[in-house]
């Protein structure tokens, strides 16, 4: 029974026992299903949090190194640095009239990133075989650094490039250089100078251009193209230049001259019209300037002028007030100073005026002139004059001149006729045109410029009455002396030639002469100077052996005068200046006519 009742279904208070087990089974299988659902909602959620943090550090990384490209300084000769050191231009170089004398062209140079050339010997073969001028052992030495850039070759043609490119070497590209150009090749080379293969200004007024800043100003982003940069003006006169030169061509040709050089000065200015010095070198191929011979001989040489100082002894003489136009000094025989003996080349054996001393070119009688104002009095003019100091132009080349470790009445005696101080050719011929210009020395330039501006920082070396006096004397060199193998016929020509035994090891060498001619035009009123000169020239049949001044740097020079007085804008003169020396005239100067 009470079994029975136990298992009663219609007892009251109780639940079936077989339903009450079913519906827990039921409700723990559906919390176990609902469980493992949650689970794997929350793993999931899990993995994409990480697949999520995983990308965002891979992101933050690579915008990272990003930013550190971006602004991190270059390490040496990377590829981005080497792009932005090429991209620096160089302004136009043009001529007094605005005919180009130097500018940029874009070229194309291979580069290489050896650690990005994962075959380094067949990159090296392949190159080679293109660019055959390449030292395979050198290419393959840079190709097998770890470094991020190297240049194969610079500047090379479109044709070498569409071949190189044809190679699909991986690590090796192109990148677009600046290159200087000079469309006149040797002609005023000694003036501009040349750029390297990183278009850097090595001489002349390409390193000249660099002095002033241009790469600073091109880092900073101011000079990025050609069209940034002003052209820079120089006073060379293109076509005056290349008469020059072709006029010292022939002439070394003619007289078989080891070297010679030129140089046309506006003595109103000191502007520097044309300059050439042969051998020469053509900018454009410039390892032609490494020669030791190539020199600019106008700047850089330094030469012992001869009988064209006798111009400055003289002035030096006559506006120190102790001698006058008119002053006369005993030339016959021989001078003698202690154990030396001092001769005239031509001598006249006679007393001289102070215009035939110079005319006959006297050493006696500009002896005796310098010693009347005296040693110091002779060293003073000389420096005001610019002779005893380097002169500076905007050209970097510059010569000290060479003067004696000590100096005595003896010194003043030799360099008085031009013997004894060696001085550049620019500077002597700065000198002479302060004699002749109404006594302003003025330093030579290479840039043009006008009379007001020349002016205001000129000197007054001697006076209005002793530049006329000098521009005088030497017309009437030109008319009766040695000059007048020089005397174009309309221009008016004055001048002063001047022959120099050469030192060879310590001793003067009576067979090599370095001669020189400088001439006014016109005389009485110069507007220019030319300057001539040869380093041993040799004497010919038609000059009767002599190789003397007035035989080769004379004529040339007139040939000169001749070319390029009609292209600088000097219209001929066929009739006689009307009074032209008042001074002089009213001074009643020997040989005024």
């Amino acid at each position: 029974m009470d079994a029975m009742h136990d298992t009663d279904p219609t007892a009251p208070h109780q639940k079936p026992l077989v339903s009450s087990s079913t519906e827990t089974r039921a409700a723990r299988l559906r919390r176990f299903i609902a469980g493992v659902f949650s689970l794997r909602a929350e793993k999931s959620q899990a993995r994409v949090g990480v697949v999520t943090l995983a990308f965002a550090g891979l992101f933050a990384v690579i915008a990272g190194r990003l930013v550190m490209l971006a602004v991190a300084p270059d390490a040496p000769g990377d590829l981005r640095r080497a792009s932005a050191e090429i991209s620096i231009v160089r302004p136009d170089i043009v001529d007094r009239n605005g005919i180009l004398l130097a500018t940029d062209v874009k070229t194309v140079s291979v580069y290489a990133e050896p650690r990005n050339i994962i075959d380094k010997d067949e990159a090296t073969e392949l190159l080679t075989a293109v660019l055959p001028d390449l030292n395979a052992r050198e290419l393959r030495e840079k190709l097998g650094t770890r470094r991020g850039f190297v240049w194969v070759k610079r500047e090379i043609t479109p044709r070498q490039q569409a071949e190189v490119h044809r190679l699909g070497i991986p690590g090796v590209g192109f990148l677009t250089e600046n290159k200087r150009v000079y469309p006149n090749g040797p002609i005023a080379a000694h003036v501009l100078g040349f750029a390297n293969v990183d278009n850097e200004g090595i001489a002349g007024i390409e390193k000249y251009i660099d002095g002033l800043g241009l790469r600073a100003l091109a880092g900073a982003g101011f000079a990025t193209q050609a069209t940034d940069l002003e052209p820079i003006k120089l006073s060379i006169d293109l076509r005056a230049t290349h008469a020059l030169r072709d006029e010292l061509v022939k002439g070394m040709e003619k007289f078989k001259a080891k070297a010679t050089a030129g140089l046309i000065l506006d003595v109103k200015t000191g502007e520097v019209v044309a300059l050439a010095s042969l051998p020469d070198f053509d900018p454009n191929n410039p390892v032609e300037a490494l020669d030791p011979d190539r020199i600019n001989r106008i700047n850089v040489g330094v030469y012992e002028m001869g009988s064209t100082f006798k111009a400055i002894t003289t002035a030096m003489a006559l506006d120190s007030g102790k001698v006058n136009i008119n002053s006369t000094f005993d030339a016959r025989g021989v001078m003698r100073y202690g154990r030396f003996t001092i001769r005239d080349y031509h001598g006249q054996n006679r007393i001289l005026s102070v215009p035939e001393i110079f005319i006959h070119s006297s050493n006696i009688g500009t002896a005796k002139m310098a010693l009347t104002v005296g040693v110091e009095g002779h060293k003073a003019t000389l420096r005001k004059f610019g002779q005893l100091e380097r002169l500076r132009t905007e050209l970097p080349e510059s010569a000290e001149p060479i003067l004696p470790p000590r100096w005595g009445e003896l010194n003043t005696i030799t360099i008085s006729y031009g013997h004894g101080l060696a001085v550049a050719p620019i500077q002597a011929a700065a000198g002479t045109a302060a004699l002749v210009n109404g006594g302003y020395f003025i330093t030579p330039t290479f840039l043009k410029r006008n009379e007001e501006e020349a002016l205001a920082g000129a000197r007054q070396v001697v006076s209005p009455k002793t530049s006329e006096a000098m521009r005088y004397i030497m017309r009437l060199n030109a008319e009766r002396g040695s000059a007048r193998k020089a005397a174009v016929r309309g221009y008016y020509v004055g001048g002063k030639t001047g022959t120099a035994e050469k030192v060879i090891n310590g001793r003067y060498d009576r067979n090599k002469n370095f001669t020189t001619f400088m001439a006014i035009a016109p005389a009485d009123d110069p507007k220019y100077l030319f300057v001539v000169l040869y380093d041993e020239p040799q004497g010919l049949p038609e000059t009767y052996g002599y190789s003397t001044a007035a035989w080769n740097a004379g004529v040339t020079t007139g040939k000169v005068i001749e070319r390029v007085a009609p292209l600088l804008g000097l219209p001929p003169r066929f009739e006689k200046p009307y009074r032209p020396f008042p001074a002089m005239a009213q001074a009643g100067a020997w040989g005024i006519q």
